[in-house]
């Protein structure tokens, strides 16, 4: 504790914590088990999401990564790397760039976003708050061209021409 009565972690414990997170998020993509995601914060976690909402406690998130990373576009991501990553030791924060590259379209293309993610460490491996800021339309413009890709290369799936007539895109 500190001096005004706050939790302090050590560098190491945060760094070995945002490994934890960023195996778990390689583990959730490989096999498609977004429970493993919800599970790394606590019961009354908050989840500030720029274009879907915030998200109060586990459950909350559960239900929309669930929701998000089973249906287009989030289903055609294949992997969310930090690109890079700074430990606030101070607060017990992560704040890190995270690389949201898609499959290929079928033409050899690579279509990407990142975002940055503000992660609240909570002790026990747990996180209390994520964070994550990105401009939703530079996504919106990336997954539409994606789409375009796809298309053109004769591999644009039915989940994914509805969502692009949805926005507009067709």
């Amino acid at each position: 504790m500190d001096q005004t009565g706050n939790r302090t972690w050590t560098r190491a414990e945060l760094e070995s914590a945002f490994e934890g997170y960023q195996r778990t998020v390689e583990k959730a993509t490989a096999t498609g088990d977004w429970n493993l995601f919800a599970d790394m914060f606590t019961e009354d976690a908050t989840y500030i999401e720029h274009a879907y909402g915030n998200f109060n406690g586990r459950e909350e998130i559960r239900e929309w990564v669930i929701r998000t990373m089973t249906s287009f576009p989030g289903n055609h991501m294949t992997e969310f790397p930090a690109a890079w990553h700074t430990i606030d030791e101070e607060r017990g924060w992560v704040i890190c760039e995270i690389r949201n590259p898609m499959r290929d379209p079928g033409d050899g293309t690579l279509h990407e976003a990142s975002n940055l993610t503000i992660l609240h460490y909570a002790g026990d491996g747990l996180w209390s708050c994520e964070e994550d800021v990105y401009n939703p339309m530079k996504f919106l413009k990336m997954a539409k061209k994606w789409c375009r890709s796809a298309e053109s290369s004769g591999g644009l799936p039915d989940e994914a021409r509805t969502w692009l007539a949805a926005v507009g895109g067709a």
